[in-house]
């Protein structure tokens, strides 16, 4: 993943005609990514920077985790529910009726679909953050509260939890690993699209002697800007902020700068 070489006597922004997000393609049709292509005439392409995957039944065992300890479940995402319903299954665990879940958003709720019936379970949705979502953990303090997680936690989720008060434990029910990216190593875009530390760390294991150059970096949040900077990355799009509420909005508004140039 190299710059090109006609881009470096430029002293300006060069236009933008490709952008590499690092994760999957969006399955909706009308996605924010396909608007914005069209819209600006780009090419997008999508290729995730790491994956998951699942931890055994021995090693949750090893975290001495017994699941049917607990009597509410709080999911923060669609691999937080296959896995803890991938596990229960090979810990042979019957899910009760009465077990309660947390999800962090509308979209994780959905998910959870797949896995039970809404009107048979006693399920709660957060607005969307994961601050909006330990208020409605606060008002069950009898609740024993199962965390599953990936080995790759924001630290900002066990602070709100302790500093909430509420009984819980976390359990590492599947990993966060780096994908293989070798066959991008002589593919130049114009911007890297990151949504987490992970997914930097991925693109300096893959690519330890890489070159920013023209590249531009786009960040979304607080920590995987802080991750850019630590390895020497400029970050050039920044999202989200009170104009650019989402990434897609955010690069659309600076293609918007730099393409009429």
């Amino acid at each position: 993943m190299s710059d090109v070489s006609t881009a470096k006597n430029s002293t300006k922004p060069l236009k933008v005609k490709t952008i590499l997000v690092s994760q999957p393609e969006p399955s909706a049709e009308n996605n924010p990514y396909k608007l914005l292509k069209k819209k600006r005439k780009v090419k997008i392409d999508f290729r995730p920077f790491i994956h998951v995957k699942g931890v055994s039944s021995r090693d949750v065992r090893l975290q001495k985790i017994d699941i049917t300890r607990f009597t509410s479940i709080i999911l923060t995402s669609r691999n937080a529910v296959d896995h803890f319903f991938r596990l229960a299954e090979e810990l042979r665990y019957q899910i009760p009726n009465t077990l309660r879940y947390f999800c962090q958003s509308e979209a994780v709720a959905y998910y959870l679909q797949k896995y039970v019936v809404f009107r048979k379970r006693k399920i709660y949705v957060g607005n969307r953050t994961f601050e909006d979502l330990v208020d409605a953990l606060s008002k069950y303090p009898d609740e024993k509260f199962l965390l599953p997680c990936s080995d790759v936690l924001k630290p900002t989720i066990p602070k709100l939890l302790n500093e909430s008060g509420v009984n819980w434990n976390k359990a590492i029910f599947y990993k966060t690993v780096i994908s293989d990216l070798s066959d991008l190593r002589n593919v130049y875009y114009d911007i890297l699209v990151f949504f987490s530390p992970s997914g930097i760390q991925s693109l300096v294991h893959n690519f330890p002697n890489f070159q920013q150059n023209h590249t531009r970096i786009a960040v979304f949040g607080e920590s995987t800007k802080k991750a850019a900077k630590n390895n020497a990355l400029r970050v050039d799009i920044y999202a989200p902020t009170p104009e650019n509420p989402s990434m897609s909005k955010a690069i659309d508004d600076y293609i918007a700068i730099v393409n009429k140039r």
